[in-house]
Formats: C-alpha cells, structure tokens, sequence
C-alpha cells in the first residue's frame, strides 16, 4: 500500500478491518474510524483470533469493559475518547502476537494511574500475574526524563531494567504505549514534542533495539526523527520521493527477476522489496557523509526461505544473478546479533549499476527479526491446552543480565549511564572474534584482547595476562579484528589492572575493573578504619572491645564489623560517633570538642595559601593539599601539620596513608554553606588523539561546562596519542563530574579521570 508521501513501508498494524488503513506507518487516514471503541475493540479480538483461533478472550473483553467505564468522560490532546489509546495498545501487542495476560494488561495500564480503580481491583478481578504487569507499566509511567539531567536518566534507566528483570512483558507494553503516543505525538506543543522525540530516541528505541523488536524500533526511529529534526525528515522524504516511481520500479524489477530464478532453482521463497525506513538512511548519510544517492542499501529485497539449506542455496543463485559488492556480505545466521537478529546480508550491482540489498532468512528468523524476544511470548498449544513459554528464551537476555550486575556494582548514576549507552549504542559495528575451540563471540567494534576474555569469563578476564592473536603474541591493548582467532593466556597470580580501563570498551571489561578496584579499596578502607578506632581508643585510655563495637552494627546501618570498619576508613563514619556510642558517658575534652564542629570555608579573596574556617581557634592556619586537591562534595579530613597548621584532604588521599598511626593528628572538618561560591582547584587525567586541533577541542569541551583551564601538563606523548594532566576550576564534585562526562562523550578523548 503506497503512503501518502510516497514510500512503501511495512505497516506495525496490518488491518482486519476494511476502513482500518495505516499511511505512513504511524498516522491514521480517516480519524473518524478510530473513534469508535466498538471498531477498535473488534480489530483486536479479529488480532487475536488470528494467531491463537482457540483462544479464550472472555479476559480481554473483561478489561475493555471496565477500562473502558473507568476512563468514561476521559479524552485525550486529540479530542478523542481516552479508551482509544489503550486498545491500540492492545491492538500493537497482539500484532506481536503476545499472549492474553499482556493484552489486558495493556488495555489496563493507565486506570490505576488516571483513575480510581486500585492495584487490588485489578488483582481480584484478573489475578496476580496481570496485576504484576500492571504495576511495573504504572511505576514506569512515572518516570520522568530530561535530556539535560543525567542523574535522574540514569535512575530512570536503572528502574525500568529491574522492571524488565522482573517481567520482560512490562517493558513491552511500555514500548507499545509509547508507539501509539509517538503515532499521535502532533497534538501536543512543539516543546513537549521534542522532549518525547529525544526520550523515545535515547531510551526507547535502543531498547526495542536490544531486545530484537525492529516492529516497533524502525517506527520508533522514525517518528522521533520526523518530531525531533522536522526539517531533515522533510527534506529526506522530499529527496526520496523525487524519483519515487522509477525506484519503486527498480524494486520491483529485482524482486520479479529474483522471484523468477528462486522458481528455477526449485527453492521456495517468498520476495519482497522495499526502502528501507528514513531513521537508517539518515544515520547512514551522517556517518559515512552520503548523499541519498550514494547510500548503497536504500533498496533492500528480502527472500524469506524455509530452512537454513534454502538461505545458503538462495545466496548462491543470486550472486550468479548479480554481481557482489566487495566487503559487503555479512552472515548474521553463522554469527546471530545478540539480539537474537539471523539473516544473509550482501550488496549487489544490479545491470543498471544501481547498488542494493539482499536479505535472506528462514521464516522463524523473520519473526525473531521483527518480534525479537516477543516473538516466544506467543501463543503455543501444548498437550493439555495451556499456553508455555521456551525456557531457553532466558540465555537470549544474557545482555540484560549483565547490564544488571553493573546496577549492583555501580552506586555512580552518571559512570553506570555512560556504560549503558555505550551498551545500546545502535550504530556500533559489531566484530566477531573466534575461541580456539571455535566458539564465536560478538563484540563492539574496537575491542581488545581483554574484552575477549571478558566475554568468556569473568574469571578469565580477572586472570588474563596476554593473548595470543591468530597464533601470535600481542598486546593486550591491540584492537581485534573480524575473524581473529583469540587465546587468552591467564595465571592465578593476575589480577585486573587499573591501566585496562583506558583501553577496553565492553561494558562488562570496565564493570569487572573497577569491580576489582573498589574491592581493593574497601580492603585499604578496612585496615584504615580499624587502625583508626583501635588507637583512637588507646589514645583516650579506653579499652576497644569488638564484642562491644559489634553491638553498635544496627546503629551506623552496617552488616558486619568489616562494613563498619570500612565505613570509618572511609570517613562515611568517624571514630568518634564509634567510641561515643561505645562509651555514651564519656566526656572529651574542650579541644576536641572545638575541633570536631570545625567548619571549612573558603574566603571569597585570599591574599595567601591559608584559608580561616569557622569557629577555629584563633590563629590557627588552614591550607588545601596540593596531593589530592579536594572540591565541595569530597568527604574531607583535616590532618594537624607541625608549623603549617591544618591540611585538609580528601579521605580518598593516598597521602593520608602515612598518618594512620598517628590518630590524634586527624581531625573532623566538612564543608561550610559558603564554599561553592568560589571556585576549586580539581585536577584531571586525559589522554587524547595526538593530532591537529585536540587540545582546542578539550578546551572547548571544557569551556562549554562553565568551567576554566588553570594548568595544563603534558606526560607522555606518542605517534597517535598524548597523556596530560589538566588542572580546571570547578564548583564542585556535581560540576567536575559533568566535565568529566563531556570529555568522555567526544571522540577525541580515549581516557578521562580524576587524579
């Protein structure tokens, strides 16, 4: 069916209703048909009986009944009945076939959020399982998003993977609730367009993505573009209809002669072409700097064949047919995408010397190619009639798995988004590497031996010590290539090095390393904090009794008296609140007493390095190390200096490891109301691409987060690249880890940290 603007696309919605047309894959022809409840509900119940004739819908006409009096009087932007929105969700999640619990839940999902009807109505009514769903789409209906806060998109992000963990059906009906707002996103302000065009672009698209649903993730891209960049969409449908009938007949003309020379083969397949969804082509004119013309898939014909024999045999008639485009094939049935993606990939050269695509695949791998993981939640008969669902579907969320380790492993919103993203990232090219067994594995492009042994193991990443590469030995940090044979070479003595994570790119190398560093940082807080309170005790004549210490676990929220430990030399909990809940009759001393409420401010003009701080005894100097240079947001400690005063330093201060047999030299100092009026001295590590304009484009990058280049030392420098150390005036953690984030977004940055 040709659209109104003159591309021929596949439909998410393939109507059962003669009056329900699509145009554009996303808006409706004549609103007026969709305005009737009775229409839309009889489309889905037609939906459903399609792929499942015997299923029981009694449930499904239970939901829009009460949905649809619980929304009664309710309208939307549009002007239209509010129960309209929730069928067409029903209606996209019974396109992707899913089973009837998801249905309901997804004509259910907004009456506990918008209207009276409570989470227990619903469980009494329809059971636990669609009160589960319900739930999980209500919470994350609640989510809010801003592109410009990476705090509260990280946390977002966070909750809507546990949702997933908890049942993958939320997220699906959280994609097709989001479909149908994107289909009629034109009702609402350009303002709130463009925040749910970037929403939909950075979150839900990837996720559609990942978990293999190109059904909905193709429309999703899209409509995003097309509300996001009105004037690229337009111009791109504008360039693509130009010479709209002679490619429609180009596409036409591959797809009979390739019909024609399937029948002679005696392979049965069915062809069909098409050009390819507007989101794709305009990332591929923006990566590779094409224009529509020069794209070289912009048509793609599909064959879809019977089994896997019929792919390979198909391949060879065509490229007898057509002439190949070099480098241009790809095997995705031998090396599947992890999200479950099998298909024949090759360009050809038609006689005409237009460039197009050819995919080939069984019939199940198109569905598992448009439904992705949805496509298991179907239907299926078994002996006593009930619906099942493959256990084996689990390894297929391997990604999701792994991406929730790192949610255990991170307390750090912005460093466990900059992984995810990095995770989703759509446009990355994959590499496939081989195990001397044979065994494939999928990685990002720019990979390194250490990522390889990652994805084998963690155990084998944690012990990898060198790798041989197609029989010879390299380095760890040598970039893999496709077809590389990799061996990993490990020994019990290995542990992760601190110096991996400049060069490793999956998200589980980097999850493990600083894994393994916080660990061994808790193992340093350990010993720090119990050498604290053990002399801290003897300093002040008291006897220190773990049996005594342990009693005050519940106090300080702590599990263990190594959590406590930890936590003490961490300076998340001083010495003094232990030995004060230890002993509550003791009474300390008035010095003590006065430096312990000690407050730091920095003067808003300083003619010296001293800095006065409140309710100091008067005379006594203040100064910042220069080892560690601490900012407001560090949990800081004030050490006595002979002759100097007090050095305040960051509890992070390696520096302070030669202080931690003298207890009585430490003294409990924060920050005052008054210290991010001022400027702070932080300091970073970079290493960046050793070529014309780096260094302008740091300074820019930097710049542009309102903050200043102080210093700037450059230690080591190579062919390709150069490690500096930049010192910059920050506000404070919040502002220096936004800097940071930018550095680490640009292409010309390969490692940023804070030193």
């Amino acid at each position: 069916m040709a659209d109104d603007i003159g591309i021929q696309q596949e439909m998410l919605i393939e109507p059962t209703h003669k009056k329900l047309e699509i145009v554009d894959g996303h808006a409706v022809k004549d609103v007026e048909d969709y305005q009737n409840p009775e229409l839309l509900y009889k489309s889905l119940i037609e939906r459903v009986r399609k792929y499942h004739p015997s299923a029981d819908v009694s449930m499904i006409e239970k939901a829009y009944h009460i949905a649809r009096d619980a929304h009664k009087g309710q309208t939307r932007k549009s002007g239209e009945e509010y129960i309209i929105h929730p069928l067409w969700v029903g209606i996209i999640l019974a396109q992707l076939e899913m089973d009837k619990e998801t249905i309901v839940a997804g004509i259910l999902h907004d009456v506990v959020e918008d209207t009276v009807m409570t989470d227990e109505e619903i469980r009494q009514e329809f059971g636990d399982e669609v009160a589960l769903l319900v739930d999980g789409v209500t919470k994350l209906g609640q989510l809010s998003y801003s592109a410009d806060k990476l705090e509260v998109q990280a946390e977002n992000l966070r909750k809507m993977f546990l949702a997933m963990a908890k049942d993958i059906r939320v997220i699906i009906i959280k994609l097709a609730d989001r479909l149908h707002n994107m289909r009629t996103l034109q009702y609402m302000r350009p303002e709130k367009q463009l925040e749910k065009a970037k929403e939909t672009m950075d979150i839900y698209a990837p996720i559609a993505q990942r978990l293999g649903i190109s059904k909905i993730k193709t429309e999703l891209d899209d409509l995003a573009l097309k509300y996001s960049q009105p004037e690229v969409f337009n111009d791109l449908v504008k360039q693509i209809n130009a010479r709209k009938t002679e490619r429609e007949e180009f596409v036409q003309q591959i797809v009979d002669e390739v019909s024609t020379h399937m029948k002679n083969a005696n392979i049965d397949a069915e062809v069909n072409g098409r050009v390819k969804h507007f989101f794709s082509i305009y990332k591929k004119m923006v990566n590779q700097d094409k224009t529509v013309d020069q794209i070289y898939d912009l048509f793609a014909v599909r064959i879809i064949v019977d089994s896997v024999k019929d792919c390979y045999a198909a391949l060879g008639v065509i490229h007898e047919m057509y002439t190949p485009v070099p480098g241009r094939f790809k095997d995705y049935i031998a090396m599947p995408k992890a999200n479950m993606y099998q298909s024949l990939h090759t360009t050809l050269m038609s006689s005409i010397g237009q460039p197009f695509e050819i995919q080939i695949r069984t019939k199940e791998m198109h569905k598992t190619a448009e439904y992705g993981i949805a496509a298991h939640w179907k239907y299926k008969e078994s002996e006593d009639g009930k619906k099942s669902v493959e256990a084996k579907e689990e390894e297929k969320l391997s990604w999701l798995r792994q991406i929730l380790e790192w949610q255990r492993d991170m307390s750090d919103n912005r460093e466990f988004l900059n992984l995810l993203k990095g995770d989703l990232d759509l446009f990355a090219e994959d590499v496939y590497c081989f195990t001397p067994n044979g065994d494939v594995k999928n990685l990002p492009n720019g990979s390194t031996p250490v990522d390889f042994a990652y994805a084998v193991h963690s155990s084998v990443g944690d012990k990898c010590v060198g790798a041989k590469i197609n029989g010879e030995i390299k380095p760890l940090r040598s970039v893999l290539q496709n077809g590389d044979q990799v061996e990993v070479l490990t020994s019990k003595a290995q542990h992760p090095s601190t110096e991996w994570e400049r060069f490793v790119v999956t998200g589980k190398a980097k999850a493990a390393i600083r894994r393994y560093v916080r660990a061994c940082k808790r193992e340093q807080f350990l010993s720090l904090g119990k050498d604290i309170l053990e002399k801290l005790f003897k300093q002040e004549n008291l006897e220190f009794n773990e049996k005594a210490v342990y009693a005050t676990l519940p106090h300080f929220e702590s599990e263990s008296l190594e959590d406590l430990y930890a936590k003490v030399g961490e300076g998340l909990v001083t010495g003094w609140d232990v030995l004060r809940t230890v002993y509550p009759a003791y009474k300390q001393s008035k010095i003590t007493q006065v430096v312990n409420s000690i407050k730091l401010s920095k003067p808003k003009k300083k003619k010296s390095g001293a800095l006065k701080i409140e309710g100091l005894i008067t005379g006594m100097a203040v100064h910042f190390a220069g080892c560690c240079h601490p900012i407001p947001g560090d949990r800081i400690v004030g050490i006595v200096t002979t002759g100097k005063g007090v050095a305040v330093h960051s509890l992070a201060c390696k520096a302070l490891e030669k202080y931690a047999d003298e207890p009585e030299r430490w003294l409990d100092i924060s920050w005052g109301s008054d210290a991010e009026t001022e400027n702070h001295t932080a300091r970073i590590k970079v290493m960046i691409s050793n070529e014309p304009g780096t260094l302008g484009e740091l300074s820019n990058l930097i710049a542009r987060q309102n903050a200043n280049i102080t210093n700037l030392n450059i230690l080591y420098r190579t062919i390709s690249y150069f490690e500096i150390l930049v010192d910059v005036d920050v506000k404070n953690t919040g502002h220096l880890n936004d800097i940071i984030a930018a550095l680490r977004a640009s292409k010309v940055v390969s490692f940023v940290a804070r030193v």
